[in-house]
């Protein structure tokens, strides 16, 4: 696979932890390689260190070995504030328990990226632009009649869409889904992947992290992570 094709590429990944005294390793040389494109399910049993493999794709972690290049961009060489660009621009996280801010309505929890990314002036001066990518978002979700609600006056499938409404707010190049069903009732589910699915027929590329066989199954491709390596299925 010519690395022109892919957007993120990880090459001998290790990765361990502190538990008291002694260090767990969790990745063990691992090696994944993603297409723009795609939308990719890696699927490995609880513990199998899938959280820890998307967390230092998406820069929010960093491996003890081994490397992580977004297209051109070595992230494990890379400044924090390039990393903080990054993740603020390139990366749209989803997250099994949606992190949504229950102070603000969900109008505000989506606008978030866009807050984060500048200035108290610059923000003053694009915040009409993004409160309307926010709410062309959400009404993309079907969330159009709820902007003024809180998250937990929602429902746990309304609020994974919102969730994901926040990710795509700065037009991501990679959408990073950790167990975006996991909290969710089988229907509830279902939708939340429809949706992932319609995104990557739109071009977004996806890498979701899964321990159930049949979520996975709806992704384009899949790959295990077994004793801290991906085998390909």
């Amino acid at each position: 696979m010519s690395d022109n094709n892919l957007i993120i590429k990880a090459h001998n990944i290790h990765k361990s932890y502190r538990m008291g005294t002694t260090y767990v390793p969790v990745l063990r040389g691992l090696d994944l390689a993603v297409k723009k494109g795609d939308f990719l399910a890696v699927i490995g049993a609880s513990g199998s260190g899938k959280s820890t493999l998307l967390h230092i794709l998406g820069a929010l972690d960093s491996p003890d070995r081994g490397t992580v290049t977004f297209e051109n961009m070595d992230l494990t060489r890379s400044s924090a504030a390039t990393l903080n660009r990054f993740r603020n621009r390139e990366i749209g996280f989803v997250f099994q328990f949606y992190h949504l801010l229950d102070e603000m309505n969900i109008l505000e929890n989506t606008c978030l990226p866009a807050m984060a990314g500048r200035s108290v002036v610059g923000w003053m001066l694009s915040r009409g632009q993004a409160v309307a990518q926010a709410k062309n978002l959400l009404e993309q979700f079907g969330l159009g009649q709820r902007l003024r609600h809180k998250p937990y006056q929602l429902s746990g499938g309304e609020r994974q869409r919102v969730a994901i409404a926040r990710a795509l707010m700065n037009e991501p190049d990679l959408l990073l889904a950790d167990e975006p069903t996991g909290n969710l009732d089988s229907d509830t589910g279902n939708g939340i992947l429809n949706c992932l699915k319609e995104l990557n027929r739109s071009g977004q590329t996806i890498v979701m992290v899964t321990h159930d066989d049949r979520i996975a199954a709806q992704a384009k491709n899949v790959v295990t992570l077994r004793d801290g390596r991906i085998v390909k299925n």
